[in-house]
This record gives C-alpha cells, sequence and structure tokens, in this order.
C-alpha cells in the first residue's frame, strides 16, 4: 500500500470516530511503544508516515528473527539426524556393515531415481522463481541459455517423455481397478456367506459316549529351528490335546543349530514322555530343505504309515485342547477331502502400532479370502500351520518337496491339480503370535511374496496340463497367482511410488485425484471391515501398505526371476507371548504333575531380555523413497496440487518413519 493511500485511509478513519464519539483507540499516556500509536488528526502526517515506517522494519524484524530460529532448528535437526544415522551404520556388526556395502541392483535404480528427482526438482524451482510456469518459454524467442535449455525440456518431456508414462499409467490403473473388483466380489461373497450363515459341517461330534474306535490315529508335527522362546508353550499346547493317548502321537522335529536350545527342547520331550504322553524327539543331521526337507523327514518314518492323519503346529502356535475334536470329525463320510484348515487368532495384537496393521491385513485374509474360497471353490493356499491332512492325500501329490520357500503353498496347488478339497473353519481358532519388530515383518513379508512367484514359474506347465476344468485353471492362473500374488504388487509400488512422483516433474501425463485417494480410500475401508475395532487405523493402514509394497515388489521379482536372496529361508522372531487361557491350562498341569525339577513357564521366557533396546536398523530402500515422495511433494507444492501434495507428503514421511525402524517393536 503506497503513501498516499495510507493517508486516505487515516482521514475516513479519523471521521469514522468522531461520527461515532469513541474513544482514543490506543492511550497515548500507556507504555505502548510508538509505533502503535494511532495519530489522530491531520497534523500529525508525517509523524504518521515515519511511525508507519517504524512498524514495517519492527514487523520485518520479527519475520527475519523467526525464519532465522526456524532455520536453525531444521538445521540442527538435520545434522542431528545425519550423526545418528552414521553412528548407527557404524555400530551394527559386521554382518550388517556388510549388507550394507552390497549394494542390490533394486536399491541402485530407486537410488538413481532419487538424484533424478533431485536435479529436476532444483530445475523447477528456478522455472518457478524466474516466472516460467505461468509463461513458459519458447525455443524461438529466447536467447539465455537456461531459458533455452528449460525450453527444450518442456519440448522433450511434452513429446517423449509424457506419452509412455500416461500409457503406463493407464495400465496400472486398469490392474487397480481390476483388482478392486476383485476385492469387492471377495467382501460381497464373504457378507453372503454371513447373511445365509453357511459353514462346514461335520457329520457327527465327539462327545463321552464316544467309542475308543471313534478317534483315528493322528500324527501330530511341531517343526522348529531354534525356537527358544515358545518351543514350551507349543509343545505344552499340544501335549494336552483331549483326544485319546494311544491314538495320538506328538512329533517335536528340531532343525535347531544351537546345542543350548536343542538341550532345552529334549529336556521338555522328556518331561512329557514321563507323564505319559506318545511323544518323540528328532534332530536331522543334513539340515536341507528348511522346513520342506524337515517335514519330508519326518514323514519317512516307518511307523508314520499306522497313522491317518497328520496335524502341524509352528512352534510359536498354541491349539486348544478340542482343536483335534473340532476338526477330524469333517474327514468322516468325505474321502475327497485332503485338508481341514483352522483360523489364526493372535495374542499380541494390539502390542503395538506394527501388530495392529497386521492384524488388519491377516483378518481380512482370513474372514474374506479363506472363508469365500473355501466356500465357493473348495480350494485355498494352505497356511502351512494349524491345519490338518489326510496324509493319503499327501502321499498322492507327491509330499513335501523343497523347491521353494512356499512348501505349504506348493502342495496346496498340487494336492488341488489332483482333484483333492479343502475345508475351511473360520469359528476354529489356533492362538499364535505376530512379528513385532519391523526387521522380523519385513523378512516374512519377502519370504511369503518370492515364494509364490518361485511356485507359478515351476507349475504353470503342471496347470495348464491338468485334467482341472478350464474355470478351475483360470481361477489357479489369473486369480491365485497373477492378480493377488504378482499384479497386486507390481500395480501398488509402480503407481504410488514411481509414477506419482514422476507426473510431478512430466505434468503432461496425470494421475487422477480418484486414483490417488478415493478408490485406496475404499479398498481400505473394505479391508478393515472383518476388523471394525481398526477404523481408527485406516489412514496408518492405508500409508504402511503403500510403504510395504517396495518390499513385496522386491521379493515378487526376486522370486519371478531367480534373483537376490528369494530362496533363503529366515525364522521369523517371536517373543514367547501365550494366551492368558493357555497359560492358566498349562498351570493347572503344571500343578498335577509337579516335579522337583523346575520349568519356567512361557511367562518367564525372557520377555525383558528379549526387549533389550538397540540401535534401529536404518532401511536403505525406504529412506530413498522417502526422499524421493517428499521431492515430489515439493514440486506439486508448486503446481497447487492439493490431494497430491498431501498424499506424497504422509506417504515420504511414512516411507521416512519405516526408514529409521520407528515402527513396531525393537527386538534384539
Amino acid at each position: 500500500m503506497s503513501r498516499q493511500q495510507h493517508y486516505e485511509f487515516q482521514e475516513w478513519w479519523n471521521k469514522q470516530r468522531q461520527i461515532h464519539n469513541s474513544d482514543v483507540l490506543f492511550n497515548d499516556k500507556s507504555e505502548t511503544p510508538d509505533f502503535l500509536a494511532v495519530q489522530v488528526g491531520n497534523n500529525g502526517v508525517d509523524r504518521e508516515r515515519t511511525r508507519s515506517a517504524r512498524q514495517i522494519k519492527h514487523v520485518w524484524l520479527l519475520k527475519l528473527i523467526q525464519i532465522a530460529s526456524s532455520l536453525a532448528y531444521v538445521t540442527n535437526g538435520f545434522v542431528t539426524v545425519v550423526k545418528t544415522a552414521n553412528r548407527r551404520i557404524k555400530s551394527d556388526s559386521s554382518s550388517e556393515r556388510l549388507s550394507y556395502r552390497v549394494e542390490t541392483r533394486f536399491y541402485r535404480a530407486i537410488k538413481l531415481f532419487l538424484v533424478i528427482v533431485v536435479l529436476l526438482l532444483g530445475f523447477e524451482v528456478l522455472a518457478y522463481f524466474r516466472g516460467w510456469h505461468f509463461t513458459p518459454p519458447t525455443v524461438k524467442r529466447t536467447t539465455d541459455f537456461v531459458e533455452f535449455v528449460y525450453a527444450h525440456w518442456i519440448r522433450i518431456r511434452a513429446s517423449y517423455l509424457a506419452p509412455p508414462l500416461q500409457s503406463l499409467t493407464s495400465v496400472c490403473i486398469v490392474l487397480f481397478l481390476v483388482q478392486s473388483v476383485d476385492r469387492l466380489i471377495l467382501v460381497l461373497g464373504c457378507f453372503w456367506i454371513k447373511f445365509r450363515r453357511i459353514k462346514p459341517v461335520a457329520e457327527f461330534e465327539y462327545s463321552s459316549s464316544s467309542d475308543l474306535d471313534d478317534y483315528p490315529m493322528v500324527l501330530v508335527q511341531i517343526p522348529m529351528c531354534n525356537e527358544r522362546e515358545v518351543y514350551q508353550q507349543s509343545i505344552s499346547a499340544v501335549c494336552i490335546q483331549d483326544w485319546p493317548r494311544e491314538r495320538m502321537l506328538v512329533q517335536v522335529l528340531d532343525d535347531s543349530d544351537d546345542t543350548t536350545v536343542q538341550a532345552l527342547i529334549k529336556a521338555e520331550v522328556h518331561k512329557w514322555q514321563h507323564r505319559g504322553v506318545h511323544i518323540v524327539y528328532r534332530h536331522r543331521l543334513i539340515r536341507t530343505g528348511y522346513k520342506a526337507g524337515n517335514l519330508k523327514s519326518a514323514m519317512s518314518c516307518d511307523y508314520v504309515k499306522d497313522y491317518e492323519f497328520v496335524a502341524i503346529f509352528d512352534a510359536d502356535f498354541q491349539p486348544a485342547p478340542d482343536f483335534l475334536k473340532k476338526t477330524i470329525p469333517h474327514f468322516k463320510g468325505n474321502d475327497e477331502l485332503a485338508l481341514v484348515q483352522t483360523r489364526w487368532s493372535f495374542v499380541n495384537k494390539d502390542e503395538n502400532l506394527l501388530t495392529r496393521l497386521q492384524n488388519i491385513n491377516l483378518t481380512f485374509h482370513f474372514e474374506v479370502e479363506q472363508q469365500v474360497n473355501g466356500v465357493f471353490i473348495n480350494f485355498f493356499g494352505f497356511n502351512g500351520t494349524a491345519g490338518v491332512w489326510r496324509i493319503k492325500a499327501l502321499e498322492d501329490c507327491g509330499g513335501w518337496l523343497e523347491r521353494t520357500t512356499v512348501e505349504d503353498m506348493d502342495i496346496a496347488v498340487r494336492a488341488h491339480l489332483c482333484g483333492w478339497k479343502f475345508i475351511y473353519l473360520n469359528d476354529v481358532k489356533c492362538m499364535c503370535e505376530l512379528p513385532e519388530s519391523y526387521a522380523a515383518y519385513k523378512k516374512q513379508q519377502y519370504r511369503w511374496h518370492s515364494g509364490p512367484m518361485q511356485l507359478f514359474r515351476l507349475c504353470f506347465m503342471d496347470i495348464i496340463r491338468s485334467k482341472m476344468s478350464f474355470m478351475k485353471k483360470a481361477n489357479l492362473i489369473f486369480l491365485f497367482f497373477l492378480l493377488r500374488k504378482l499384479i497386486l504388487p507390481f500395480y501398488s509400488f509402480t503407481l504410488f511410488c514411481i509414477i506419482l512422483p514422476l507426473t510431478m516433474f512430466l505434468p503432461e501425463a496425470q494421475l487422477p485425484a480418484w486414483v490417488v485417494c478415493y478408490i485406496p480410500g475404499i479398498m481400505s475401508v473394505l479391508n478393515i471391515l472383518p476388523a471394525p475395532r481398526s477404523f481408527p487405523f485406516i489412514v496408518p493402514y492405508l500409508l504402511f501398505e503403500n510403504t510395504m509394497s517396495v518390499t513385496k515388489f522386491n521379493a515378487m521379482i526376486s522370486g519371478l526371476f531367480k534373483l537376490g536372496s528369494s530362496y533363503e529361508w529366515v525364522v521369523t522372531k517371536k517373543l514367547g507371548r501365550a494366551s492368558e487361557s493357555d497359560l492358566v491350562t498349562f498351570a493347572e498341569s503344571e500343578q498335577a504333575h509337579s516335579e522337583n525339577t523346575i520349568h519356567r513357564s512361557a511367562s518367564e521366557s525372557g520377555l525383558s531380555e528379549l526387549r533389550t533396546k538397540r540401535k534401529n536398523r536404518l532401511y536403505r530402500k525406504e529412506l530413498a523413497l522417502a526422499f524421493i515422495l517428499l521431492t515430489a511433494s515439493l514440486r506439486s507444492l508448486l503446481s497447487a496440487q492439493g490431494i497430491h501434495f498431501y498424499f506424497l507428503m504422509f506417504q515420504g514421511v511414512t516411507f521416512l518413519v519405516v526408514g529409521l525402524d520407528l515402527i513396531g517393536e525393537q527386538v534384539s
């Protein structure tokens, strides 16, 4: 505002005060600074101008002080983060330092992408301050070199870069919509099952008057490897099954390479042997094939031929005492049935944010995917544990194979190709644990998403040559493998971590707001419906799922093309949390069979030792993508793109939090 305009405003203000007979706005006798006083009358025009200039000077000084303090705060924070990151990297063990040095191709590609977007951001900021965003320069009318380069850049991106990017965007949007329709159909199928109250019904139920001949011979297997924290509670839960002892044999399949853990497990097995339980301890000298090799070795025992069914429990699973009584009856009179799968339930689902987000995913998997596929198709992927197999079906489809890291899905697909049927029991739950640290969860997800691609590559021709109907082949290839195991991680990572940031620097290619915000929001709501208590976490769930897409995409590519460590099996670290009911049962059992030797219960298994605080790890791919998305958010801020800016900013912050290992429990 010019000085003449200020003078006219002052005159108008004085007249209004005289008309309304109001008091003086500021009292000159007070200790109010001079630059806040308002001059009344026309004689103090010069003084008013002086005070107005002084007022503007003070305002600008205050703003400069605020800017300087903000810059100092940001700089101090940045230096602290850099020092912390450097200290954490130096404090890692030698094996971890080696893993930091060995750069994967995937990480190098992400790092190159980061360098490109940073350079583009600097170029766009320069163009913004020169006003080229409002009046783009042309090649013919410019003489400045930088302006000439920017004009050529506009032509190149509009003619050569934007069209292929827009085509890739359209393909990913189509895949996104197809996957969304599949998710919607699954939810509608689940609603139909609930509405019609459809569930598998066994021909009979066990009662106190049941004869011994009604109980078939059941083999129970507990494969484990260095499971110091959970071996005791799993063995105890299996040994107290409400099943005739002469009709059940428990195999503890220990692949531990720690002699101390081996001794502890042997002692636990001997304890239950003294109590009359038929339980044996097996340890392989040649530990090949991971879990599949362990199970294959156990099934080769001569006494296995005397048993009709085999129940499998991982070391952290705690079946209820009536587990066998609720699952075995479904095999009666159903000779085509190969598998009865039960639902997982989690003792630590509310432990931290990471376990809450995992609970949303797995609840949808069991409540919707497994249940719908079990009711309408009689096929789903075996979850590797908490299930009962007919031994004849295992032998018919070739037994356990060591060719992939998802031996459970492998044997389920081969049994389906042989014509066997599956049943899923949603109302029979088996307690287990969720990984509480991001490191353990990331390794688990890597194995779960690389293994299916290994299996798809190996069994594709077997599916084509099988005698199944065309519809079952199509379901197995296009829905089970391609859509849910390959397309989902592909479009999730490509669309939200690659295409969206690129469209900020190539504005000629557009990504609609409904793809960025509305459809993902609707899909997140559908995912959370089976777990309504998790609705407050819908936004963190959406952002975290996009963050995990980098791990799932990397695993999918590695498994499909046999890259990296796709065949590496890493045991998921657990803490040994027991459910309250199991602890009560176990305590009663301990009291009834008191011995001189004191055995530590699961609640005393040293959780405080496991929770030893350590320095968080740094995940390079997540950190690089965090800076890519935050850089793209700054570019979208220059273009005033509201939804895109907020999505990129919050998604970048989520990547940053995960990359700094600030989510989940840190377990040493």
